[in-house]
C-alpha cells in the first residue's frame, strides 16, 4: 500500500471589480431626470407678481390664468387682502414668456361676460371661467412686480396704430367710454377716456384715431359732438340729422378739415383741440374775423337771445352776443341795446375790406340805407333774429361808435313786429265798421220778411198759386183727352206723307229728263230766247229814231227811200 501524501491547496487571491453595476444605472437615470425636470420648470417660470383687485369675483387659486391675445402666461396662485382689507391681492406665477411685458404700464382686468364701451365681450368664459387678461406695458421700461388692476378693461385690447388727441370742452354731454369717433360718417376711432385733473374748468377727452385716418387731422381741424339725434326747424320744413344708430345710443365725436388744410403737415399726438357742440357751431368757428356791433331797439325784443342769428337776405353772417336793458335820459325811455359780431368773410368779395377798414365801410353803407331790423324766425316758439337790411327811403342816419362797439342804426322791420302793426291796422279797420247800424237794418229787414210771411198778402198768394195748379192740373188732363185719338192716327199720317214724299220725287225726276238742260226743249228754249232778245233790240232801236225823227214815217229814213 502506498502513503497517502496530503493534498496542498492553493490560496485564492480576492480582485475588486472596477465595473459599476447595472443596478445603479436607474437611481442615476432618475436623478438625471429630476434635474432636467427642474431646470426646466425652473428656466420656464417667470417672475411672481402680485395684482389688486376691487374683488376676486370669477377668479380661483390654481385654476385662473393670465392671458395675452389667448396665450396663457401665467397661473393664479393665491389670494390675500391688502391691510385695510378693501381690495383682494392676487398673486400669479408666470412664464418666462411673460417677463419681459411686466413693465410700467402693464394693465390688468378680469375677463367676464360684460356689455362695455357698447360692445358684448367675455362669452367664452361661461364654459370655461373667468381669468386675467392683460395689455404689455412699455418696451425697454422698468420691469415690475406690483401691479393695480382694472375693473373695466381698456377700449384698446391691442397696439392698433394711430394717434391719441386731446379735446377739450365745458361739457361731456352724451360722449361715453368707447363713444365712436366719425370722420364723414366713417368710424375711425374710439374715445379711450378723459381727465378730471381739472374737471372744474373743463373736460379733456382723449380721442384715439387709428390710422391712416390720422393723417387727416390738422392744425385747422374742427371736432364736434354728434351725439344724440339733431332737430331743425328750418325753410323746408323739419330737418333730423343723425350721425348712425351707433353715435344715437352710445354718444359720438365727429371732425372734419377744410380743404386748403389738408396740404399743411399733421397734428402731432396729445395736440389739443376745441370740442365744439354741434357742426354748425364748428363752422362758425372757422370765420375767425369778427366784428362788434351795437344796436338800440325801442320795441320789444322778447325771444331774441344771445346765440340768436344776424342775417343779411336771409343768411347767418354773425350771432347776437348780448341783450340787456338800459334807460336812455335822452329820450327819456327804456332801450334795449343788443350786442352782436358779424363775419365778414361770410360776405364774398367784401369781406376783407370790412375787416381792414369796418368803419369806412360801415358808415357808407349806412347811408346807403342799412338798418338792424328784428325778425321772427318761428312763429310758433317766438325766436327772434337780427336782420341787416338796407331800408328804402330810410331817414338820415349816422353811424357812431360806443365802447369800441360800432353803434348800427335800427329800423322798425318785418316779422313779428310786422305781423302785429298790420294786425292792429286791421283791428281798427274792422272796429271803423258800423256793426250797430247794420244789425238795426238786418233787425227791421227779418221784421219786414215776417211780417210779409204771416200776413194775408202771402196767404191769398199762395190761395191764387193753388187755383192756377189745378186750372193747369185741368187743362192738361182736357188736352190728353182731345189729343188721344189724333196721336193714334200719327203713324198713319206719317205713312201717308211719306207715300206724297215719294210720289213728288218720281215727278220732279219725270220733269227732269223731259225738260232738263241736256233734253231738246231746253235748247229750242235757249234759240227761241235769243230769237226774242234780237226782235226787242230791233224794237228799240225803231222806238228810238221814230223819237228823234217821227218824220221819218212820212219820208223815211233819212238817206234812204221811203218805204
Amino acid at each position: 500500500m502506498s502513503e497517502a501524501h496530503p493534498r496542498v491547496l492553493e490560496s485564492a487571491s480576492v480582485r475588486r471589480s472596477r465595473r459599476i453595476s447595472l443596478i445603479w444605472t436607474v437611481p442615476i437615470l432618475a436623478i438625471l431626470i429630476g434635474v432636467w425636470l427642474a431646470w426646466d420648470t425652473l428656466s420656464r417660470e417667470g417672475p411672481r407678481i402680485t395684482i389688486s383687485f376691487q374683488d376676486a369675483e370669477g377668479l380661483q387659486a390654481g385654476q385662473s390664468q393670465l392671458k395675452y391675445k389667448n396665450i396663457t402666461l401665467g397661473t393664479v396662485h393665491s389670494f390675500a387682502f391688502t391691510p385695510d382689507r378693501r381690495r383682494v391681492l392676487v398673486t400669479i406665477e408666470t412664464t418666462k414668456q411673460a417677463e419681459p411685458m411686466l413693465t410700467e404700464g402693464a394693465l390688468f382686468w378680469v375677463v367676464k361676460p360684460r356689455l362695455f364701451a357698447g360692445n358684448i365681450s367675455g362669452f367664452s368664459t361661461l364654459i370655461s371661467g373667468a381669468y386675467i387678461g392683460m395689455v404689455p406695458g412699455k418696451i425697454n421700461a422698468k420691469s415690475q412686480d406690483e401691479f393695480v388692476g382694472r375693473e373695466d378693461p381698456p377700449v384698446l385690447e391691442s397696439d392698433v396704430p394711430g394717434r391719441t388727441f386731446l379735446l377739450k370742452t365745458g361739457q361731456i354731454g352724451a360722449v361715453n367710454l368707447g363713444s365712436p369717433i366719425f370722420f364723414r360718417g366713417l368710424a375711425v376711432g374710439q374715445v379711450l377716456g378723459w381727465d378730471i385733473g381739472d374737471m372744474a374748468e373743463n373736460v379733456t377727452i382723449h380721442a384715439f384715431v387709428r390710422a391712416p385716418f390720422d393723417t387727416y387731422v390738422h392744425p385747422e381741424t374742427r371736432f364736434w359732438n354728434a351725439s344724440g339725434l339733431s332737430v331743425k326747424l328750418g325753410s323746408a320744413g323739419v330737418e333730423l340729422k343723425v350721425e348712425s344708430l351707433r353715435a344715437l345710443l352710445l354718444g359720438g365725436i365727429a371732425f372734419d378739415t377744410p380743404a386748403v388744410e389738408k396740404a399743411r403737415a399733421t397734428t402731432p399726438e396729445n395736440h389739443v383741440f376745441p370740442l365744439f357742440a354741434s357742426k354748425d357751431v364748428a363752422d362758425a368757428a372757422s370765420y375767425s374775423r369778427k366784428i362788434n356791433l351795437l344796436s338800440y331797439f325801442s320795441g320789444s325784443v322778447r325771444g331774441l337771445a344771445p346765440g340768436a342769428d344776424v342775417t343779411m337776405h336771409g343768411l347767418k353772417v354773425g350771432q347776437v352776443t348780448d341783450v340787456r336793458l338800459t334807460y336812455d335820459a335822452a329820450t327819456d325811455s327804456v332801450l334795449a341795446p343788443v350786442r352782436f359780431e358779424i363775419e365778414p368773410e361770410r360776405v364774398v368779395g367784401i369781406g376783407r375790406q370790412l375787416v381792414e377798414q369796418p368803419d369806412e365801410i360801415a358808415r357808407d353803407m349806412v347811408k346807403k340805407g342799412l338798418r338792424a331790423t328784428l325778425q321772427s324766425t318761428n312763429l310758433l316758439t317766438g325766436e327772434m333774429a337780427v336782420a341787416l337790411e338796407v331800408v328804402p327811403n330810410a331817414p338820415p342816419a349816422e353811424l357812431t361808435s360806443k365802447d369800441g362797439d360800432l353803434v348800427l342804426p335800427t329800423a322798425s322791420g318785418g316779422g313779428l313786429g310786422g305781423l302785429q302793426a298790420s294786425a292792429g291796422e286791421l283791428l281798427q279797420n274792422v272796429n271803423a265798421i258800423p256793426f250797430a247800424s247794420i244789425g238795426r237794418n238786418l233787425d227791421d229787414i227779418a221784421k219786414r220778411l215776417n211780417d210779409i210771411t204771416n200776413g194775408p198778402q202771402l196767404e191769398n198768394a199762395l190761395t191764387s198759386l193753388s187755383a192756377t195748379m189745378a186750372a193747369a192740373q185741368s187743362a192738361v188732363q182736357t188736352l190728353n183727352t182731345d189729343l188721344g185719338p189724333t196721336l193714334n192716327r200719327l203713324p198713319e199720317i206719317a205713312n201717308s206723307l211719306q207715300s206724297t214724299l215719294k210720289q213728288s220725287s218720281q215727278l220732279m225726276q219725270s220733269v227732269q229728263s223731259g225738260y232738263g238742260e241736256n233734253t231738246q226743249f231746253h235748247r229750242d228754249l235757249n234759240r227761241l230766247m235769243g230769237q226774242v232778245t234780237d226782235a226787242l233790240r230791233s224794237i228799240r232801236a225803231l222806238a228810238d229814231l221814230l223819237s228823234r225823227h217821227p218824220e221819218a214815217l212820212v219820208r223815211g229814213r233819212a238817206g234812204g227811200s221811203t218805204e
